[in-house]
């Protein structure tokens, strides 16, 4: 076995098992360049969006905060995503993640925040696409107009997602060179006027902190969500690293370099609002650039909408395929992707697009700074108690330097989940809370549904996943013994040390991997 056969599901079912046998034998459908624009929608697409972290922070905040915030931040999701979903390489993602580190019912609460959080974050790209059609076509951002054209795009760029991850993959990376094109050009012009000593204006008494940090931590979140497309990836052990370090500078300079340029241009902050580098290429190039950004401001919501879309939905059919939600949700269409998780995922974004943008952003904010801190977590856990799983990825820390880099971006996410409480937003309150509650009900109801066969669901249960989950992956060969998961009281074993009789009958046995990394066996 390879490590990747250990991402087919384990099914109970011989229907079910026929069918993972078969996508096996299927070309996955995201190479590296796909996979760097899909991560570059995940958590950018472009400098749209950062317009209000200066007028709540002003020029210098702004620009530090988007410097620094990626080191403290950015690259810190970014590792452990790399060695987690290389580890899982499934499109269960962070569910298997946290299953593996603390059991099922965990996992689908880590499962169920992610998703709210998604799809709330998903909710945010027609709103703003019709802002930026909007300046071409006025009207459309209110009454019957709006609901009609948010129902049309919906659909639309839902079906897109359903036509398949090939599509989009390579719709992405079109995409995002038609996005980056207008910035360059904006860069060129403005730089003979740029005033170096716009950078450092800032009126501290004037910062709003809360609209600011939420702001920053949006736009430089949900490095994680390509997990739930691992399933999709060929040999994502080399894959996925690669395409996040590629996506980590692609999202840094695309936000840094318009910014630090722009501001050079002008430091009117009440001027700095959504939509405002439009405004700017206006005073820079004049209307053809202002278009050309608008239009470009428009395929940016088009790619983050469909990256989005693609792991919520993806997320589902990994849970449904591991048994924790109902067989319906596993099915794939003639085109390979998960019909009926883009139609929940649908209607979740319907159903909050009449917030506005700030009010969204901190609904996403909250829920995933709860769904992060359990995956640090589990990162950590794992790292401490299962040092003998085989990683094929491994960053290239040891255990108490790897804890130490997550400590401010652990910080960062619980001054995040203050803030509603600081402030006494109860609206923000009762979201968080009331997410947490329906969580904690769903996953025994779901259980009680499996049990009386209110539902069909395939595969095993979920606390049989998580013993087949460790089942299914490779160890260090020659590592300790003690350092290797455990299954039915046995430590899990290599091919090779069966077959030479270094334990007495071993109740499980995992493959040895095709080279194993001598950092694997790193003792703690």
């Amino acid at each position: 076995m390879t490590m990747e056969e250990s991402s087919v599901p384990f099914l109970s079912s011989a229907e079910a098992a026929v069918e993972s046998a078969a996508r096996k034998t299927k070309i996955k459908p995201l190479s590296l360049l796909p996979l760097i624009a899909l991560i570059f929608y995940d958590v950018s697409g472009g400098p749209f969006g950062t317009e209000d972290a200066v007028s709540a922070g002003g020029p210098l905040l702004a620009i530090l905060g988007f410097l620094l915030l990626p080191l403290i931040w950015s690259v810190p999701e970014a590792l452990i995503t790399a060695e987690l979903a290389t580890t899982f390489p499934e499109n269960s993602g962070y569910v298997a993640w946290v299953t593996a580190a603390f059991g099922p019912f965990w996992g689908f609460q880590e499962g169920f925040w992610s998703w709210v959080s998604g799809v709330t974050d998903n909710s945010l790209y027609p709103v703003m696409f019709l802002s930026y059609l909007d300046a071409l076509v006025p009207g459309l951002k209110t009454g019957w107009q709006r609901t009609v054209l948010l129902v049309v795009v919906s659909l639309a760029l839902s079906y897109l997602n359903y036509r398949g991850l090939h599509i989009v993959g390579h719709t992405a990376v079109f995409m995002t060179g038609f996005i980056i094109l207008p910035f360059l050009v904006l860069m060129c012009l403005a730089l003979p006027h740029v005033k170096p000593g716009n950078w450092g204006v800032v009126d501290w008494k004037a910062v709003q902190w809360g609209d600011f940090l939420n702001v920053m931590f949006w736009n430089l979140n949900y490095w994680d969500s390509v997990s739930t497309l691992a399933g999709e990836v060929p040999n994502p052990a080399k894959t996925f690293p690669k395409a996040l370090f590629g996506a980590v500078v692609l999202v840094t300079t695309t936000y840094a370099l318009p910014l630090i340029v722009g501001l050079g241009v002008t430091t009117d902050i009440a001027d700095w609002k959504l939509g405002y580098f439009a405004s700017l290429a206006k005073q820079v190039g004049g209307h053809w650039l202002s278009w050309w950004m608008v239009a470009a401001a428009a395929v940016s919501q088009i790619g983050q909408f469909e990256a989005e879309m693609s792991s919520d939905s993806f997320q589902l059919l990994g849970m449904a395929e591991r048994g924790f939600l109902p067989k319906a949700l596993g099915r794939r269409s003639k085109h390979d992707t998960p019909t009926i998780g883009i139609i929940l995922s649908s209607l979740g974004v319907l159903s909050l697009s009449t917030f506005n943008f700030l009010q969204i952003v901190e609904l996403l904010n909250i829920v995933y700074c709860l769904a992060e801190l359990m995956e640090f977590a589990a990162f950590i856990y794992l790292r401490y108690k299962v040092p003998g799983l085989y990683r094929p990825y491994r960053v290239p820390l040891p255990n108490w330097a790897v804890t130490l880099m997550l400590l401010p971006a652990g910080a960062l996410l619980c001054v995040i989940l203050a803030l509603p409480i600081a402030r006494g937003d109860w609206q923000m309150m009762a979201w968080t809370g009331g997410t947490i509650v329906i969580g904690l009900l769903l996953y025994p109801f779901l259980q009680m549904a499996r049990e009386k066969e209110w539902f069909e669901f395939v595969g095993e249960t979920p606390h049989d996943f998580q013993k087949n989950l460790y089942a299914s992956l490779p160890v260090v060969s020659g590592s300790d013994l003690n350092t290797r998961p455990v299954i039915n009281g046995a430590p899990v074993m290599t091919a090779d040390e069966l077959h030479m009789g270094q334990a007495q009958e071993p109740l499980v046995a995992a493959p040895p991997p095709a080279a194993a990394d001598p950092d694997q066996a790193e003792e703690m």
